[in-house]
């Protein structure tokens, strides 16, 4: 596969960006709105109409922040945004953001509308604009050099680090030669190796960004009891959250590491990238690191990533709303019980019937073709997961304007 001349068309948004997927979101601003988003979605029957939210009645920026990023998201070409009426979160803030960006966006209250059946009523009607204004999108050429990609590990066992993780970090080093950006998470699954991850930082800045990340993931785990270690890791052959660690790692390849990034905050530049979810020293201790796979998938989702990777050796279901999720095993046994819903098989290399430069160009090859439209397991079974929770977490970007003013 030639990395830099690969094409494929994508969907141009009016701020320069392209995405691989033409989406009409749909959001509720509280739990109270739930409902009627959901059955917008679920009435309008369409696949590219899709549904987030935040349950939370009272403030929280982490969550706003989010929200934000999906709807700035290349993926995302319209919004719909609908509220109760009486939430911290106004749908009609959400849908100016959008209007910014160049995007076809509409907005209600459900107590003005005068209850569920009007507002979903109305929701349906929105979204029929919606749909229809997003049959004028331009389409664009792209290639791996405009693919933002994120990874991340769910139920790992102990094939993960010697198959499914090694084979997303070859691909990562193979888009970043080809001018992309990689963007890995999971801190708390460093533990004991903040020197390997130092010692490839980019930057002088970049390795006291990691240093940092890590000693604050670490004092966190400590004062919650709580590290990202299961009793499925321990069935699937590992041991403890360092042994755990070894294999998390690799999925991050080996080329060096342009700095942290928060949750919501994109790269400013190509290359690879870790994502710190960590809440931030707080008061209230908003939210645990990584209460489920899904928060992780989102977090990554809100820094850009045109797709996922979810690296799981001992199986998974889920997929995400906004961006396409590959789920990858390196255990040849979950893969064949679970074929309908992951996406690929890294296994052959620990029989040595590939080569790890044979399957990263395999993998390569699946995800052109899911950036092209072709569906992946998730997709085409209707998984659309997300989940946003309570957090406290300061953005880099607000910190250095800060310290700059």
């Amino acid at each position: 596969m030639n990395w830099k001349e690969t094409t494929w068309q994508g969907y141009g948004r009016q701020n320069g960006a392209a995405g691989i997927r033409n989406k009409v979101l749909v959001i509720y601003t509280v739990e109270c709105a739930s409902f009627v988003a959901q059955e917008v979605v679920r009435q309008t029957g369409r696949s590219n109409v899709e549904v987030v939210g935040f349950s939370g009645c009272t403030d929280n920026e982490y969550a706003v922040r989010l929200l934000i990023a999906l709807i700035r998201h290349p993926n995302v070409g319209a919004v719909l945004s609908i509220g109760l009426g009486c939430e911290y979160v106004q749908p009609e803030w959400l849908s100016r953001i959008a209007a910014e960006e160049g995007k076809p966006t509409r907005w209600f209250f459900i107590q003005n509308e005068g209850g569920t059946l009007p507002s979903v009523q109305k929701g349906l009607r929105c979204v029929d604009e919606l749909c229809a204004a997003l049959t004028h999108t331009p389409r664009v050429p792209m290639r791996f050099c405009d693919l933002v990609i994120g990874a991340e590990c769910g139920g790992s066992d102990y094939t993960s680090g010697l198959a499914g993780n090694v084979v997303v970090g070859r691909l990562f080093d193979q888009l970043v030669d080809a001018g992309g950006t990689a963007i890995f998470e999971e801190i708390v699954e460093a533990v004991g190796l903040i020197d390997v991850l130092a010692a490839r930082a980019a930057t002088a800045e970049a390795c006291q960004q990691l240093v940092d990340t890590y000693d604050k993931a670490l004092d966190y785990c400590k004062s919650v009891r709580q590290y990202s270690v299961s009793p499925g890791n321990f069935t699937g052959g590992l041991s403890t959250i360092e042994e755990k660690s070894m294999g998390a790692i690799v999925k991050s390849g080996t080329k060096p590491i342009e700095g942290v990034v928060k949750v919501s905050q994109q790269p400013d530049h190509a290359g690879l990238w870790l994502l710190d979810s960590t809440p931030d020293p707080y008061w209230m201790q908003f939210g645990i690191t990584n209460p489920n796979d899904n928060e992780g998938l989102m977090d990554l989702i809100s820094a850009g990533c045109h797709l996922t990777f979810l690296v799981t050796g001992r199986g998974n279901v889920v997929g995400s709303a906004v961006a396409p999720v590959l789920k990858i095993t390196g255990n040849h046994q979950t893969y064949t019980r679970m074929e309908g819903d992951m996406d690929f098989d890294a296994s052959p290399m620990l029989t040595g019937h590939c080569s790890q430069d044979e399957l990263t160009g395999q993998l390569a090859g699946l995800v052109c073709a899911v950036a092209a439209g072709q569906p992946s397991k998730s997709e085409a079974l209707g998984h659309k997961e997300y989940f946003i929770p309570y957090k406290y977490q300061e953005c880099i970007a607000q910190k250095r304007c800060a310290q700059q003013a």
